[in-house]
Parts: structure tokens; C-alpha cells; sequence
């Protein structure tokens, strides 16, 4: 399995550890889903509307861009610099915070 034995929970509560400054967290509140729209956008571009590569890579560039400026606030490198593995996590992590449980 992909994240072994821990639930999930568990990898949202370690991720959270790393996320406690407020500008981080608001920081990762825009910028995690700006990463996932412009993911959905390349897949559309690859498909049908090749004019919203520009579009998709500039939100990809942003959410990033967002992501690690939210890092040099908490002053901690991002967890999946240490286990890939939380790159998949932060999306769970943002599906927590907006549900309240994060």
C-alpha cells in the first residue's frame, strides 16, 4: 500500500505538525488547491483545449510558489522533502482543515 500501515489520520496529524503558523496554513489553504485545479487543467489540455497549458502551469507554478513562502514562515522544509509520500497527504490535510478537523 502507498502509505503502509499508518492510517491516515495519523499522516494528517504529522503533516499537521509541520503546518502550525497561521500564514503557513492560510498559505496552504490557496495554494494546495490551486495545485489540484491546475492538475486537472494540464489533463484537459492533454485532452481537448490545448490553450490551457499556460493556465495550468501558472497555477501549478503559484500553488508552489505559495506552498514553499508558507514553509519559510513556520521556518520548517515542507515533510515531503524527508517521505515522498506526504506529497499526497496535503490534499487529505486541506479536506480535513475545510471539514474542520485539521
Amino acid at each position: 500500500m502507498l502509505l503502509g500501515d499508518r492510517p491516515m489520520a495519523e499522516w494528517i496529524r504529522q503533516y499537521a505538525t509541520s503546518h502550525q503558523h497561521p500564514v503557513n496554513r492560510a498559505l496552504h489553504t490557496v495554494g494546495i488547491p490551486l495545485i489540484v485545479v491546475s492538475l486537472v487543467l494540464a489533463a484537459g489540455a492533454a485532452l481537448a483545449w490545448p490553450g490551457l497549458w499556460t493556465l495550468a502551469a501558472g497555477l501549478f507554478i503559484a500553488g508552489w510558489a505559495l506552498l514553499f513562502a508558507g514553509h519559510a514562515f513556520e521556518g520548517k522544509r515542507p515533510e515531503f522533502f524527508t517521505d515522498w509520500r506526504f506529497l499526497f497527504v496535503g490534499l487529505r490535510w486541506w479536506m480535513a482543515k475545510m471539514r474542520g478537523r485539521a
